[in-house]
């Protein structure tokens, strides 16, 4: 198999094209979480810790600013999204729970099936 083709194999695979929409709308859903952090949630955090900004909050050591404000910010967002993304996986996989239980219904026994039972039946009672 030459390299071209094996690749093109490989790039019109559905699990790469679903990768990639993930990445984009992962993209787009991390911007949306970062505005609520930024523009909801820490100026409500401000207000209750009157009027402190934790994106300023920060020291000097030595020549070096130290902008432990921005950290404890960014780990408020990282817990925000890993919340998020916990709540969408668990959703997802109710659902897909459901979708399986409907789906698996016991199937009727084949003909052969049948008849293999019966001859097993008739073999027991000689």
């Amino acid at each position: 198999m030459s390299f071209i083709k094996e690749f093109k194999e490989f790039a019109v695979r559905g699990n790469v094209v679903d990768m990639a929409v993930g990445v984009i709308i992962g993209g787009a859903f991390g911007k949306i979480v970062s505005s609520l952090v930024n523009d909801i949630i820490m100026p409500l955090v401000g207000a209750v810790t009157k009027g402190s900004d934790f994106s300023e909050l920060s020291c000097m050591i030595g020549d070096a600013e130290v902008k432990y404000g921005l950290f404890i910010q960014n780990i408020i967002d990282f817990v925000i999204i890993a919340f998020c993304i916990f709540l969408m996986v668990k959703g997802m996989n109710s659902l897909t729970k459901k979708k399986k239980e409907v789906v698996e219904t016991p199937a009727e026994p084949s003909n052969e099936e049948k008849l293999l039972g019966e001859i097993r039946d008739l073999l027991k009672n000689k």
